[in-house]
């Protein structure tokens, strides 16, 4: 479980989150959504450490994160994956080596556990021929996968996903929204995805919370966000005239 309390975030004079309260539970796909300018990527940033939030705390598995010293800090880390919204795959690296990459910076396999582990996680993103391309030979939703496969790779009990169908076309971005589904609850990880795509919010939407200017002003499911009396989130839903049409 992640839990966040009372959490503010300023730049300067400009506050970009206000009081945000949220708990995000293992085995689910926790969506955060909203438009852009919200906060929401501000908001994954502090989940994972990349800013430091103004006020407030974040808890991993009841463990403080916020406030904790470098070396706590480092051992919740090693328990996070991250896909960003890139894919952010090196590319001088091929296929392997990208998946590679943590296994070799944070563990001591030998080099057959660590051939092993690789194989692994790029079958499980049914990626097993792709080892030895590099990033500019394959697809975008290709790359996305060899994200994911890098992601799990060290085993995450946490899971975070920045835009993970940014770029990519409907029929892919379904393959995305199932894998990240079926490794969530798979693996029982705690899984947090920042996205705009209402295919998403409505496909794998366990649990979304929806921010505008910075507050979380609406939480629930794939299953109530269309009938949420919320003016912003009904103007963010519906914003679509095919959405219009299938639900109105």
């Amino acid at each position: 479980m992640i839990e966040i309390k009372g959490l503010y975030k300023n730049f300067g004079d400009k506050e970009i989150l206000t009081n945000v309260n949220l708990t995000f539970e293992e085995g689910k796909t926790n969506l955060i959504i909203g438009q852009s300018g919200s906060g929401k990527t501000v908001l994954m940033k502090c989940a994972v450490g990349l800013e430091t939030p103004t006020k407030g705390e974040i808890l991993y598995s009841g463990r403080p994160f916020t406030h904790s010293s470098l070396e706590e800090k480092m051992a919740i880390r090693k328990e996070i994956g991250m896909v960003f919204q890139g894919g952010a795959l090196f590319d001088s690296m091929t296929v392997e080596e990208n998946v590679a990459f943590p296994l070799r910076m944070f563990t001591n396999m030998s080099k057959s556990e660590l051939d092993d582990r690789v194989n692994f996680c790029l079958n499980r993103v049914n990626l097993p021929q792709a080892h030895a391309k590099y990033p500019a030979e394959i697809s975008g939703g290709m790359k996305k996968r060899v994200a994911i496969a890098r992601a799990i790779a060290l085993n995450p009990k946490y899971l975070f996903f920045d835009e993970p169908n940014s770029g990519l076309d409907p029929r892919t971005s379904l393959v995305i929204d199932a894998l990240i589904q079926e490794i969530t609850q798979e693996y029982k990880t705690v899984t947090v995805v920042n996205t705009h795509d209402m295919n998403s919010v409505l496909e794998i939407g366990d649990h979304i919370a929806f921010i505008f200017k910075g507050n979380v002003v609406w939480t629930g499911d794939s299953n109530t966000i269309i009938s949420a009396e919320v003016p912003e989130v009904r103007d963010f839903v519906f914003a679509t005239p095919l959405m219009k049409k299938l639900f109105k």
